[in-house]
C-alpha cells in the first residue's frame, strides 16, 4: 500500500506520482525543530552574530567534504550516493527563486530531501530581494543553510542577472543578503567567485559577511575563468579571505582527489572543502578512492577489486528508484560516470544514446552488458601495505 507523503505545495500525494516529497512523519519533525529554533537573524548584530554562525557550524559537525552545488547534478540520489562515500554536507542545485515561487511544479519537480539528507544548503540564484525571501522561506524548515549563488559564470546568469554577474552591483548583492539575515532564522550562505584584484574580493568578502552572511563558499577563480582545466583555482586568493573575514570559509576549486583535499585544507586554512565535477566522474572522491586518471601509475597507489564507477551507478540507480528524479538527470549522471567505459565499448554507448525512453531494466541491462563484454576500469586506492613498509 502506498504511504502517503505532502510535496512543499502542501499537497497529500501517493508515492508513486511523486517525484520530490518528503514524508508526514519529516515534515512534522522538522516544522517542530524550526518553530523551536532562534529568533530571526535581525535580533543578532556584530559579534552575537559571528558568535552565532560558529555556533551553527560546530553544531552541524563543522563538515570538512562538501558536494558543490551543480545543475541538474547534485540532486537528491546523487547526494546521498556521496554522503555514503564520505561526504559530510551537500549543496541542491541551484534554484530560480522566481520560479520557485510561482510554480509549484517546478518546486516539486526541483528540490527533494529526506531525513538523511544533512546537512544541506539549499541554494538559490536571484536578483530581486522579496522573491528571495519568498523562496527561501519555502525552504527554510528543510535545510541548515540557505545559500545565494553569486559565483556562476555561465551565459544563461548573464542574460537573467543572476549569479557572477551581480558582481557588477553590488549595492543588490548586499541587500539581498540583508533581506534574507535579516528575516530567516535559518543561516544564510553565499557561494562567489573572486576579483582580478585581491583587495576587490576582500573588499567584497568583509562587505557579505558584514550584510549577514554565516559562512561563505569561495571559488578561487574568476568570472571569465570557466574552464577548470585551462585555470588553476587561486588557493591564496581563498586563504587571504579566510585571513580576512571571521566566519567559515570553504575552498572551492582544484580537488581532482582526496590529497588535494588536505592539501587545499592545509594551504588555505579553510574550514571545509568544495568538489564538483570530479564527483560526477567519482562519487567515491571523498572516502579516497581515484579514477584512474590520478590513480593509475601513481606512487602508493592500488586497483580497488571491489568498487568501481560501474558499481557506483548501480547504487546511484538504487537510489533513483527510492528518490525518483528526471530520466534527463539519470542520463547525464550515466555519461559521466560510465564515459570511460563507453570509449573502450563505443556501440554501447550508441544503444543508449538511442533509447529515447530510459526504464532502469535497461539501465542495469546495460552494465551488466559491459561486463560480459569484458569492460572494467577500476578505481585506485592507497596501498596501506606500501604506505607501511
Amino acid at each position: 500500500m502506498a504511504t502517503k507523503t505532502i510535496n512543499l505545495n502542501n499537497e497529500v500525494i501517493e508515492d508513486d506520482d511523486c517525484l520530490c516529497s518528503i514524508p508526514l512523519e519529516q515534515k512534522d519533525l522538522e516544522e517542530t525543530q524550526y518553530l523551536t529554533m532562534n529568533r530571526p537573524n535581525a535580533y543578532l548584530k556584530g559579534e552575537s552574530l559571528i558568535e552565532r554562525a560558529w555556533s551553527h557550524w560546530k553544531k552541524l559537525g563543522e563538515p570538512k567534504f562538501i558536494v558543490a552545488p551543480m545543475v541538474d547534478n547534485s540532486e537528491l540520489p546523487f547526494r546521498l550516493l556521496c554522503r555514503k562515500y564520505g561526504a559530510d554536507a551537500a549543496y541542491t542545485p541551484m534554484l530560480h527563486s522566481r520560479l520557485f515561487t510561482e510554480d509549484g511544479k517546478y518546486r516539486s519537480m526541483e528540490f527533494t530531501t529526506c531525513k538523511e539528507d544533512r546537512p544541506l544548503f539549499v541554494q538559490f540564484c536571484a536578483n530581486n530581494p522579496e522573491t528571495l525571501l519568498e523562496a527561501a522561506r519555502k525552504v527554510e524548515p528543510y535545510c541548515d543553510y540557505v545559500d545565494i549563488n553569486f559565483g556562476c559564470p555561465q551565459r544563461i546568469a548573464k542574460r537573467g542577472n543572476y549569479g557572477a554577474f551581480l558582481m557588477d552591483n553590488l549595492s543588490l548583492v548586499k541587500s539581498l543578503v540583508e533581506k534574507l539575515a535579516n528575516n530567516l532564522t535559518v543561516p544564510v550562505s553565499c557561494k562567489i567567485r573572486i576579483f582580478p584584484n585581491l583587495q576587490d574580493t576582500l573588499n567584497y568578502a568583509k562587505m557579505l559577511e558584514d550584510a549577514g552572511c554565516s559562512l561563505l563558499a569561495v571559488h578561487g577563480r574568476t568570472r571569465d575563468e570557466k574552464d577548470g582545466k585551462k585555470f588553476r583555482a587561486n588557493w591564496e586568493a581563498i586563504k587571504a579571505v579566510r585571513n580576512v573575514v571571521r566566519i567559515p570559509v570553504l575552498a572551492n576549486g582544484n580537488i581532482r582527489h582526496i590529497d588535494d583535499v588536505h592539501s587545499c585544507l592545509e594551504e588555505t586554512g579553510a574550514n571545509g572543502v568544495l568538489s564538483a565535477d570530479p564527483l560526477l566522474e567519482n562519487p567515491a572522491l571523498f572516502a579516497g578512492y581515484r579514477t584512474a586518471e590520478w590513480g593509475l601509475g601513481s606512487a602508493g597507489m592500488k586497483e580497488d577489486d571491489k568498487l568501481d564507477q560501474a558499481e557506483l551507478l548501480i547504487e546511484y540507480l538504487r537510489y533513483c528508484e527510492r528518490y525518483p528524479v528526471p530520466w534527463r538527470i539519470i542520463r547525464s549522471h550515466v555519461h559521466k560516470l560510465l564515459g570511460e567505459w563507453f570509449r573502450i565499448q563505443p556501440s554501447v554507448r550508441e544503444d543508449f544514446n538511442k533509447q529515447y525512453k530510459l526504464t532502469f531494466e535497461f539501465l542495469y541491462d546495460l552494465v551488466n552488458r559491459l561486463r560480459e563484454l569484458g569492460v572494467r576500469i577500476p578505481l585506485y586506492v592507497k596501498d596501506t601495505h606500501e604506505t607501511a613498509n
